[in-house]
């Protein structure tokens, strides 16, 4: 190889090694802030090609998409004392870079503690508020609304941090209160199931007793109307007995002796000691009674 050619190779290496030191490029889903000396000339560079000068000027790049911190649970009391275990995370992604290196010098895991610390101080001032059942169920949307909307305000202002969400992932009480939570629980649930049995005993009570009282009525007047319906029929049958005698009283003492006579010697180990001239034996001895 000639002077000239390797004259040439090396002045195109050295175009290619300061050209790389000279260009960068900032993707859409990162946020860069250029240097020079250490102090800041450009807080926001934005996507595309850009041109700095090597060994004067420096390039920070950092993450632009939202991003996750997963806190770990805490304890915190309820306005009531009672002490509640929280597992929250923070949804959250830069909004002034300048803001941004300034409070952290670029350090994520540094932005995490800060952010972690800040979450902390929140949760325990609004938790601290507000009632256990305030806490799970009735103003737990509010409470994460009015901890994100404070807490993003003070971020962006120190460490130029915006806050997209704060949610509660899960609310447990601790181990040692829990068992005298469900006990509490439980007593409250058979107490409200002693109180339906009563009232259950109570109704049935009232519905056998009625039952009872109408079934009496409804005997009462069945049998009421049974006799009154047999003494109507004895009285019919005492006045066709008495028609009938009346028209032949001979003949009606004739047959009811023969029906006496029938009933009394209708069984042979029968014995009935009478006087031979009783009235009882008047048609025996004559067929007219005399």
């Amino acid at each position: 190889m000639s002077g000239r050619n390797f004259f040439i190779l090396a002045a195109a290496l050295l175009v290619i090694f300061v050209g790389s030191k000279c260009l960068y490029i900032v993707n859409e889903t990162e946020r860069a802030v250029k240097l020079q000396f250490g102090e800041v000339v450009d807080p926001d560079v934005g996507p595309g090609l850009h041109v700095m000068i090597p060994f004067v000027n420096q390039v920070r790049f950092f993450d632009g998409r939202v991003q996750t911190l997963d806190a770990r649970p805490k304890d915190y009391l309820t306005s009531e004392k009672k002490r509640l275990i929280v597992d929250s995370f923070l949804k959250w992604r830069v909004s002034n870079v300048k803001k941004y290196y300034t409070a952290t010098s670029g350090d994520e895991f540094r932005a995490g503690d800060i952010l972690a610390s800040r979450v902390d101080t929140g949760l325990r001032n609004q938790f601290g508020q507000r009632t256990l059942n305030e806490v799970v169920s009735g103003e737990r949307e509010e409470l994460m609304l009015e901890l994100r909307q404070s807490l993003s305000k003070i971020t962006e202002e120190e460490l130029g941090i915006q806050v997209v969400d704060i949610r509660v992932k899960r609310i447990d009480l601790p181990t040692e209160v829990s068992q005298s939570v469900y006990e509490r629980m439980r007593a409250e649930r058979e107490r409200e199931a002693r109180e339906l049995r009563s009232k259950g005993k109570e109704l049935a009570e009232g519905i056998r007793a009625d039952a009872d009282r109408q079934q009496t009525v409804l005997l009462a007047e069945a049998f009421r109307e049974a006799e009154t319906a047999r003494g109507e029929g004895d009285g019919s049958a005492s006045a066709i007995y008495a028609k009938a005698y009346n028209q032949d009283p001979e003949f009606y003492s004739f047959y009811r002796s023969l029906s006496a006579y029938k009933k009394t010697f209708g069984n042979k180990g029968d014995v009935m000691v009478v006087e031979p001239d009783s009235d009882f034996f008047k048609y025996l001895k004559n067929p007219k009674g005399q």
